[in-house]
Parts: C-alpha cells; sequence; structure tokens
C-alpha cells in the first residue's frame, strides 16, 4: 500500500504559555564552562530558592554564583541600587577574584524596571573588573534561552578583528547589503581574500555551550578536513575570546542560539554559516559538510564514517524502529532530535516547540523535510507555543509510545498512563558528534524498556501478597 505524504512542515502557533524551567538555569552550565567567571543573579528569594535546589548544588561544591536578593526597600527603588551591587561586587573580588562577572537578571528586575545595564558600566569602570549584563527572566525566555542571553552579551566583549586586506581596516558592510543568513557558499574570491597566514581557511568561530569533551569532537572532525577552528564562544577563559569582525565565520551548534547569531551577525559583521546542527550522525555530516562546503573544500570520508557509526547503533535501532513519539516542547532541542529520530525508524507525530525562528533553524528544518521524504513517513506537525490542554487531547487521539515533557508535566501525564521522558534530560546529556548518537537513544530506550516492564508486572501476585501480610 502506497503512503501519501505531504510535501511541507505544518507550522501552527498556539497561545500557551512557556511551561519550561526558568533561563536562569543556564548559570548550571555555563559558570563550569567559563572557568574564571563569577555570575550573580538578581531576583527575590524565590529565585534564590530555584537557584539552589535545582542546579544541583552539592556540599563539597564551591559553585561560582550567588543571588542579590531583592528586598521590599528595593522593590520601590528606596534603596541606592549602584551603591549595593558596588559593595557586592567588591566582596565577589575579594573572595574569587573572578576575570568578569555575569549579571543575570530575572524576571523581578524587568518588572521594576531596574536599569542593570545603566550601572553596569559605570561600576565596570570603578572596581577594574568586566560586568556583562544578561537577561535571562521566564518572561520573555525558554529554558535554554538563558544562555542565548549570556552568548549574545558575551559576544559584544568580543576583540575586534583586523583586517587582512591591504593591511588596513576595511569598511563593514552594510546591515541590508548582507543577506541575513545566507545558506550558500560566499563568493570564491572572497574566501580567498579571508585567508591569513598559513591557515588554509578564514577565520571560523564556533558558538554554543559544549562540555570541553564533547567540545574536542566538533574540533577534531574539522581538523579532518583541514579545517581550523579560530576559537569558541564561550571559552574557557575571558581572556581569551576570539576576535569578530567582517571576515569571521561564525556557526553554532545549538539550535536555541537564534540571538547571539543575530548579534554576530548585526553588531559584529560576521559571516553566518547556516547548517543543520551536529546532533545524531546524520546531522554531524550534515553540519560538516555544510561547512566545507563553504570553505570551497570537497569534505573526505563522511559518508563511510556516517555509515559506521549507523551501523554500532544496530542494537539500540531495533528497539525503536516503529515506534511514535510526540513532543510537547521544552529546551528548543525539538526540530533537531525529531530529525535524528525519525531517521531512526521511529514516527514524530508532532513538535510542539517554545520559540522557533525559522531563519536561524532553516537549514535543520529543511533538512527534517528531507529526513521524512527519504523514510517515506509523514512530515510532523510544528506547533510554537503549544496549548497543553490541547496537547493533551492530540496524545489521547494518537497515542504516542513516547511523550518528550517538561518535569511539570511528566507525573501527571504518567498517571493517565502516557509514557514520558524529560526533555531537559537531553540538555544536560553529551548528544552532540558522531560518538555520542548513543547517548540519545538510550535516554529513549530506558522509558519504553520501563513501561512494557510495568505492562508486564504481575499486580495480582502483589496484591495476594498484601492482602496475606494485612492478614
Amino acid at each position: 500500500m502506497a503512503v501519501e505524504i505531504s510535501e511541507t512542515l505544518t507550522f501552527e502557533c498556539e497561545t500557551g504559555n512557556y511551561h519550561t524551567f526558568c533561563p536562569i538555569s543556564c548559570v548550571a552550565w555555563l559558570y563550569q564552562k567559563i572557568e574564571d567567571s563569577f555570575f550573580l543573579v538578581v531576583g527575590t528569594k524565590t529565585c534564590g530558592y530555584f537557584s539552589q535546589n535545582s542546579l544541583g548544588v552539592m556540599i563539597f561544591a564551591e559553585p561560582r554564583y550567588a543571588m542579590a536578593e531583592l528586598e521590599e526597600g528595593d522593590i520601590p527603588a528606596q534603596l541606592n541600587d549602584y551603591g549595593e551591587s558596588k559593595r557586592l561586587c567588591i566582596q565577589i573580588i575579594k573572595n574569587r577574584n573572578p576575570s568578569v562577572i555575569i549579571w543575570i537578571g530575572t524576571r523581578t528586575t524587568e518588572i521594576i524596571k531596574m536599569d542593570l545595564e545603566g550601572i553596569a558600566p559605570k561600576l565596570e569602570a570603578e572596581i577594574g573588573v568586566p560586568i556583562v549584563v544578561a537577561r535571562a527572566n521566564g518572561l520573555d525566555y525558554a529554558f535554554t534561552q538563558g544562555e542565548d542571553t549570556v552568548l549574545a552579551a558575551v559576544t559584544h566583549r568580543c576583540p575586534e578583528r583586523k583586517s587582512s586586506v591591504g593591511g588596513q581596516d576595511q569598511p563593514v558592510q552594510d546591515e541590508e547589503s548582507q543577506e541575513f543568513f545566507s545558506f550558500l557558499p560566499p563568493n570564491e574570491e572572497n574566501v580567498k581574500k579571508t585567508v591569513v597566514g598559513s591557515q588554509k581557511n578564514p577565520p571560523l568561530v564556533l558558538f554554543g555551550s559544549l562540555p570541553s569533551a564533547v567540545a574536542h569532537q566538533p574540533s577534531s572532525e574539522l581538523k579532518r578536513q583541514s579545517i581550523q577552528i579560530s576559537g569558541w564562544i564561550p571559552t574557557e577563559r575571558y581572556n581569551n575570546l576570539p576576535s569578530l569582525g567582517d571576515e569571521v565565520y561564525v556557526c553554532g551548534v545549538n539550535p536555541f542560539l537564534s540571538r547571539t547569531a543575530t548579534s554576530l551577525m548585526r553588531r559584529r559583521k560576521c559571516q553566518l554559516i547556516g547548517a543543520p546542527f551536529p546532533i545524531g550522525p546524520d546531522g554531524t555530516r550534515a553540519w560538516i559538510e555544510k561547512i566545507c562546503s563553504v570553505f570551497g573544500i570537497e569534505a573526505q570520508g563522511l559518508e563511510k564514517r556516517e555509515k559506521k557509526v549507523w551501523d554500532s547503533l544496530e542494537n539500540y535501532l531495533d528497539q525503536v524502529r516503529g515506534k511514535s513519539v510526540f513532543f510537547m516542547g521544552d529546551n528548543l532541542l525539538e526540530i533537531s532530535l525529531a530529525r535524528f529520530l525519525i531517521r531512526c525508524g521511529m514516527t514524530v507525530y508532532e513538535i510542539g516547540i517554545p520559540y522557533m525562528d525559522k531563519r536561524y533553524q532553516a537549514a535543520e528544518l529543511y533538512f527534517l523535510q528531507n529526513t521524512c521524504r527519504d523514510m517515506r513517513i509523514p512530515m510532523p506537525r510544528i506547533v510554537e507555543k503549544p496549548d497543553n490542554y490541547n496537547q493533551l487531547q492530540r496524545m489521547y487521539e494518537l497515542q504516542p509510545d513516547l511523550v518528550f515533557t517538561g518535569m511539570a508535566h511528566a507525573n501527571p501525564l504518567q498517571a493517565r498512563g502516557i509514557n514520558t521522558r524529560w526533555s531537559i534530560e537531553f540538555t544536560f546529556a553529551q548528544i552532540h558528534g558522531f560518538t555520542n548518537a548513543k547517548e540519545i537513544l538510550k535516554l529513549i530506550i530506558r522509558p519504553l524498556k520501563d513501561n512494557n516492564d510495568f505492562k508486564n508486572f504481575d499486580w495480582t501476585n502483589l496484591v495476594r501478597k498484601d492482602n496475606n501480610s494485612l492478614n
């Protein structure tokens, strides 16, 4: 029987809220990535309780972040914000001596219109330590977009790269003259002009926070293709931030960094390489091939490399083929994960996503569309800001084998007989690159296996034992 396949993806937008973690949770992984930083979260006691409990603080750990708790006197601006901020920053410098202090604004600072951006430059000049302001409040941003706001702010602190053409600075391209997101290789002559010294490719900066062990993998893969990386945003040391300018090419490794990409292009005049994201062997290969094509390099050995990874995953794939998935929307990794799972032989009914930037994720969306065609399955529905009540009705109708959801909905859905997986686990798991594809499948197989064990459990025997114990 022939399967009727829709030719295009279906996009919808509902009126739901961001049913996600507060984005100030980005501090949990960023303070570990930027090793000489100190994060100061400016908010109320509620923000402090959230930070203390949700970020997994151990009694033996000394995390480089703290809360600046706003009291009742701060709310009506009766107290001196500058004086209190100065006192806290001096104490931080005395105790920790960081290279940079990053202020994280919360929803409270938004509501009372606290002028963090106005206070920071004056205080920075007085204390002699850089202060970066990022507003990661849950009113405007979803869970992982906290990192996006921090990295977008950090890009303004990267040094300016001097032009190598003619030995002097070249005029910056007008904003309208450069296509916002170019998915075609740039003019070959322009690429040749930007080659510096013995480096074969123009300056390339990757942006997105990955654990050091994971970040090493895309760097090594590009090195195999004779492509050198000029730097990462963020860096482990603040003073090692890469230089940026109109000759620098940038490429993201995570799909939730659209504001950082916008800042790099519009403010720093960098040239963005729009590529699918290196999640799964298919996405990793496409990511590398896109960078190679932009630099006019013919990728070598990627097809064989991808096939080898798929062959090593066969035991995992046997356990997920034919299963169905439903994404409620939480961490903005949904499009990339859905594409990989479809390639694994699964069916994705719906992709809920808190926020969708079609320009930044254009290459990933196109890749998802082609993957559905190759696998001969229907195109999934993509729902931005989904309404949870409507989603629940669709789940009852579709009966998916697995639902990716935020932590708030996991237990209620399980109680209603719907098998779930916390989407936050994919945020903290190592899922990028060729070798980490099995980590994604492990996270998926576990709840499917647990659910089968649950269904096959002999409840009558358990009830008989309970009755005997009561007697």
